[in-house]
């Protein structure tokens, strides 16, 4: 395994002076070391990050863009209709999850594990393998110049184990907008996801309830299993739209809450202006904040200047609120459910503590089972909806 910095160090000897992507655990540590360098940029998703790194090299600098194969979809336009069409030469490094036994990942990795490769190949998109315990990054960046030189992509797809980590970064204060003040005396501090999951609980019971990947889905799931949850361990940031659809095409009176979070929502914001537009009476987004993705080694989302409540507000949402106390969070749920929507809560929340992570919801329960389970109860209690 080669160590974060020696492999940052490497890529600021080819000019690499400046990164760029969206978190994954296992190229957490470049993304660290760039950051605390203060030579990173969070992208919203994967193809703004090959975007701003097209940016680059048309200034004449090299953006190198780290990512997860998962979001190679994201990245399949800009790749093909601007960096290929446009001879821009830009570096990317794809973490493979999923390969190469999709059994010993989640089973949302499993399909893109092993079709990875073979998309890359079908854009006519040059790539090379990093294995982990291969000292091989010189030879291959070696390779990769004669492609960047051509005015081509080249993607370097990285094993698990090739890349180590870093030293953490500090957590960003993240700021919420109409926080409900504290009582006296009582001392300030952010509560846990879980802490406010566990608040909201009571309101859940009976609603169909969409939660986000990453811990959000877990911890739920650690709290209480029930079939009116759908847990999506993959879909980083479509988790409101699934739960747009949901509540649009669900029976009148049905009350729909999306437990999101604030790197998945920033992902796709598009969406907020798709749940304003469509205006369904019966959808609660909850937005938890933490300011960090937090399943892939707490790296430092844009939430902090960005206004999530004044987005969804401009987007045609009803009403919005912002809080951060448990106690708070569950209120303001009540009430939005007692009230046509969309609305939109965002609760801060502390950063993950980086303890032991809850369990996944399909260690107990296969994703396609989850799926049946959850259309099952949905049909079985759509003859007694719910009042909002």
């Amino acid at each position: 395994m080669m160590d974060a910095e020696r492999f940052c160090a490497v890529l600021r000897t080819r000019g690499f002076t400046a990164a760029t992507g969206v978190p994954c655990s296992y190229l957490a540590g470049p993304i660290e070391v760039y950051s605390r360098a203060g030579r990173y940029v969070p992208a919203a998703n994967e193809g703004a990050a090959l975007g701003i790194a097209a940016g680059g090299a048309l200034a004449g600098t090299r953006v190198a863009v780290f990512a997860q194969n998962s979001g190679l979809g994201n990245m399949v336009n800009p790749l093909a209709s601007l960096l290929m069409t446009y001879d821009l030469p830009v570096l990317a490094f794809v973490s493979l999850r999923g390969w190469p036994d999709p059994a010993g990942d989640e089973p949302q990795h499993a399909v893109m594990g092993g079709a990875t490769a073979g998309l890359l190949d079908a854009l006519g998109a040059a790539w090379w393998l990093l294995r982990r315990g291969a000292d091989g990054l010189d030879t291959i960046l070696d390779e990769t110049e004669h492609e960047l030189a051509r005015g081509r992509p080249a993607f370097v797809l990285v094993e698990k184990g090739a890349v180590g980590s870093a030293l953490p970064i500090a957590p960003v204060p993240v700021p919420v907008p109409a926080p409900a003040p504290a009582p006296a005396g009582e001392a300030s501090r952010a509560p846990s996801r879980l802490e406010v999951l566990r608040a909201l609980l009571p309101e859940l019971r009976g609603l169909p309830v969409v939660a986000t990947t990453g811990y959000t889905s877990r911890e739920l799931f650690a709290l209480g299993d029930a079939a009116n949850h759908f847990y999506m361990q993959g879909s980083m940031g479509h988790a409101a739209a699934v739960a747009l659809g949901l509540a649009w095409t669900a029976p009148a009176g049905r009350p729909v809450v999306v437990l999101d979070g604030d790197g998945a929502a920033l992902m796709h914001l598009g969406t907020m202006s798709t749940i304003g537009a469509t205006a369904p009476p019966n959808l609660v987004h909850v937005v938890f904040d933490n300011g960090t993705y937090a399943s892939t080694g707490a790296q430092a989302t844009t939430s902090p200047t960005t206004d999530l409540a004044a987005v969804a507000l401009a987007c045609g949402y009803r009403a919005v609120r912002g809080c951060a106390r448990p106690e708070d969070a569950h209120s303001e749920l009540r009430g939005m459910l007692a009230r046509p929507g969309p609305h939109l809560l965002v609760v801060r929340v502390a950063a993950t503590d980086g303890g032991t992570a809850p369990p996944r919801a399909t260690s107990a329960v296969s994703a396609p089972d989850l799926h049946r389970r959850f259309h099952a109860w949905l049909a079985e209690t759509s003859a007694t909806p719910v009042a909002p």
